[in-house]
């Protein structure tokens, strides 16, 4: 016999028994671990070998009573959750009030009447000008009022008893009425030689000191009331038909990792940026502690209610090539419902797909699970978690 005919021989067995053993390995695999058949499926293992995959499911299984029957599995109901669409800006802090100081008048300080970075009362006075000449002329201006309505008393007497004119009468009373007007004049001046604040707040770092000679109108120091700290910050226009005013917001400081502060909307712009497609609002938040201060950067967050889309526990989530999918018992049976992740949360995670409200979804047992395969519910995470609690001692 030629040798290629024995050595044809010998290497056909060798594939026959090649055959043989990768198929017992497959059969093996398919009996012992179930989660494979999913992937056999998809890689075409089951075309290879020519039969279906129901029908590899059904010897992986063997006769029942011996690892067959229906899978165990724990579901929990399909709620209904809320996805929440998010908004965050970067905005300018500012003082509810912000008022700059200015003197009315020219002059020398001679009195600085606070510290730097100390709270004033509306009405304190804050610098003192030289006014030495003011109130010379204030004198002046109420000896001439004195002189002026003694003249007037006297003449109003002569004119009573006739000996007076009453053109000369009306010529003092004038008189009267502008020596009242001048001491109100030099009054109204010496006034200005105080300047007091505008408004209640905290003072800001202030450069002019006693001897220093101002100019009218020059400005001497900052006020700030922030008690309250106003937010300048945009929002995009797709959400323009969401914002109302006094809409809660949550801010925080970037020089202050950690701190979330509650506020709200106060003011919003009448019209949209055309360059930025943006709209300008004015938050509003307290400022406790006296933390914030004017000019300072907040992250600010807007949050909005979105539709109502399925929620389920994230356990129930499971991955594929094709994607995201649920195990959903309907009729005692396994149905597999492809969905797609909308917004994930601390307990719960919110899809899309053809779920309904109340179906029970497997969380637990999906490993041995197959499109229309009998299932065994052995109860609901929440009716579980409810026995598994201990009740509280009365």
């Amino acid at each position: 016999m030629p040798m290629w005919v024995n050595w044809f021989k010998s290497f056909l067995s060798q594939i026959i028994l090649a055959v043989i053993v990768l198929g017992a390995t497959v059969a093996l695999w398919i009996e012992y671990v179930p989660s494979a058949r999913p992937w056999l499926e998809r890689a075409g293992v089951y075309d290879m070998l020519g039969i279906a995959p129901a029908e590899a499911a059904e010897s992986a299984e063997g006769p029942r009573g011996y690892g067959g029957g229906a899978s165990k599995v724990v579901t929990m109901p399909v709620a209904t959750g809320t996805l929440n669409d998010r908004v965050t800006a970067i905005g300018d802090g500012r003082a509810l009030r912000s008022v700059a100081v200015r003197s009315e008048a020219s002059g020398r300080i001679t009195e600085v009447g606070f510290e730097a970075g100390e709270h004033v009362d509306e009405g304190t006075v804050i610098f003192r000008l030289d006014d030495e000449a003011e109130r010379i002329a204030l004198d002046r201006a109420k000896l001439m009022l004195a002189d002026a309505q003694e003249s007037a008393e006297r003449l109003d007497r002569l004119r009573q008893a006739g000996t007076a004119t009453a053109v000369a009468l009306r010529e003092a009373e004038l008189a009267l009425r502008t020596a009242e007007l001048a001491v109100r004049q030099a009054e109204f001046d010496l006034s200005q030689r105080e300047v007091a604040a505008p408004i209640a707040g905290w003072i800001g770092l202030v450069e002019p000191e006693v001897g220093d000679r101002i100019s009218a109108q020059e400005e001497l120091a900052v006020i700030s009331d922030r008690s309250e700290i106003q937010i300048d910050f945009r929002v995009p226009e797709r959400v323009l038909a969401k914002l109302t005013s006094g809409m809660p917001l949550v801010a925080e400081p970037l020089a202050i990792p950690g701190t979330r502060l509650e506020g709200r909307i106060v003011a919003i712009d009448n019209m949209v940026d055309r360059n930025s497609r943006t709209i300008r609002l004015l938050g509003q938040l307290a400022n406790e502690g006296d933390r914030l201060r004017d000019g300072m950067a907040l992250s600010v967050t807007l949050a909005f209610e979105g539709d109502p889309y399925p929620a389920v526990d994230p356990l129930a989530v499971q991955w594929s090539s094709d994607g995201a999918f649920v195990w959903v018992v309907r009729d005692g049976k396994a149905a597999r419902v492809p969905v797609e992740i909308r917004q994930r949360n601390a307990a719960t995670v919110l899809v899309s797909g053809a779920l309904e409200p109340g179906e029970p979804v497997v969380i637990e047992g999906v490993q041995t699970l197959r499109p229309g395969a009998e299932v065994s519910v052995q109860g609901d995470k929440a009716a579980l978690d409810a026995t598994a609690t201990p009740p509280r001692k009365s």
